[in-house]
């Protein structure tokens, strides 16, 4: 996992980008507190737990492989 700012708030997640179609993301407290996007959702009654993910994150993460700053790597397998 690695830590990767949304672009548009700043909010801090955790991502493994095991393929261009598999992303893994782990929200802290206080990065869904920091997202626009979820406080925009909240705000209009949606809880967070029932929020898909935020677009502007999900092409921070897309310009962070493009950049080389995230890598694809498969995971490991555990056998």
């Amino acid at each position: 996992m690695q830590e990767i700012d949304c672009d548009r708030c700043g909010a801090a997640v955790q991502v493994a980008k095991f393929s261009p179609q598999h992303t893994s993301v782990q929200w802290s407290a206080s990065s869904v507190r920091v997202c626009a996007e979820f406080c925009a959702k909240v705000a209009a009654g949606q809880q967070t737990a029932v929020i898909d993910s935020c677009v502007t994150l999900r092409d921070s993460i897309d310009r962070a492989v493009k950049a080389g700053r995230l890598e694809v790597v498969a995971p490991v397998s555990q056998s």
